[in-house]
């Protein structure tokens, strides 16, 4: 529980200080063009069971989310840069301490006005995570920081009609993944190439491909509302055609948070993420024997929802 603790409050550190440093940065310079911000939340859940007849199991979990921006807009030109960070830890009774969430996304993206409503736009994204996730034994790694990292390079038209919704239309993007590490890469995880097979039908290690690349068209629409009072949603969907490759099979990928302030320091939040990808194969059990007999591509969904700690840096 003590190592538990200690990793916990090492993460979740990192995130606030990151919201911090951004809010001393803009109140050094209240002349500066750039709006920077960001909110950090902490999310507990604890249950703790004594001489209970109906059963259970003693846990504790913690998890940390925090969202940062930098915004710059002067003259014809734009600068919208985001980064999202999310950790969490669960420890059930007599288990070892696992990850329950783990995410790092960084947005880069430049506008030049043509209208009103519309910008010529460069785009670059990164997605990864921070540590890395094992099975439920830890006899397996499942995956690693930059195994795998996603990266979008794009460049096309911005429709942002007001400050609250920006529609990112890119018919050219280059889609890149990383396989960092070896082991996954000869799996053939993530997209990837496997390893290629020796005379025996066996895999030669080293041989995995650990990037791939792809070109095609992208779509990027994201909202952020107060759709009630004390109530924020925030929407991300993205969607990519590989023009090389099976063009019609969309890779789509579409988060919501939802944002609900009791006051200045309490709050709620509910988050759910929905991925597909034809290229990303998932563990199946066609016959419901409790065996693995297959991989292939599933809709994979994630929902989190907590209570806790939370405070916006402006």
């Amino acid at each position: 529980m003590y190592n538990f603790l200690r990793r916990s409050f090492f993460c979740l550190s990192l995130l606030f200080c990151l919201s911090a440093h951004i809010s001393v940065a803009q109140q050094a310079d209240t002349t500066s063009l750039w709006d920077l911000g960001g909110t950090g939340t902490v999310n507990f859940s604890q249950i703790s069971l004594s001489n209970w007849a109906a059963g259970g199991q003693n846990s504790v979990s913690v998890l940390g989310i925090a969202n940062a921006f930098a915004n710059y807009e002067h003259g014809k030109n734009s600068w919208n840069n985001s980064l999202d960070l999310t950790y969490g830890l669960v420890k059930v009774e007599d288990r070892r301490t696992q990850k329950s969430d783990d995410k790092i996304e960084l947005n880069l993206k430049y506008g030049h006005r043509a209208s009103q409503k519309w910008f010529y736009t460069g785009q670059l994204n990164i997605k990864t995570q921070l540590t890395p996730t094992y099975t439920v034994t830890r006899d397996t790694l499942v995956a690693a920081f930059l195994s795998p990292a996603y990266i979008l390079t794009s460049v096309g038209m911005d429709y942002k009609p007001n400050k609250k919704l920006s529609v990112f239309l890119s018919p050219f993007t280059g889609k890149f993944t990383v396989v960092n590490n070896q082991a996954l890469a000869d799996r053939g995880a993530f997209g990837v190439s496997a390893a290629e097979k020796g005379v025996e039908g066996n895999p030669i290690p080293g041989t995995g491909q650990r990037f791939r690349k792809e070109f095609g068209g992208y779509v990027n629409v994201r909202y952020k509302n107060e759709i009630l009072q004390n109530v924020t949603l925030q929407s991300k969907l993205d969607l990519f055609t590989n023009y090389l490759r099976d063009p019609q099979n969309v890779d789509v990928a579409l988060e919501n948070l939802v944002n609900f302030k009791v006051n200045k320091f309490i709050s709620a939040t509910l988050f759910v993420h929905m991925i597909y990808d034809d290229d990303i194969k998932i563990r199946l059990d066609r016959n419901d024997d409790g065996k693995v007999d297959g991989r292939g591509p599933r809709l994979q969904v994630k929902q989190t929802l907590g209570i806790g700690l939370s405070y916006n840096f402006k």
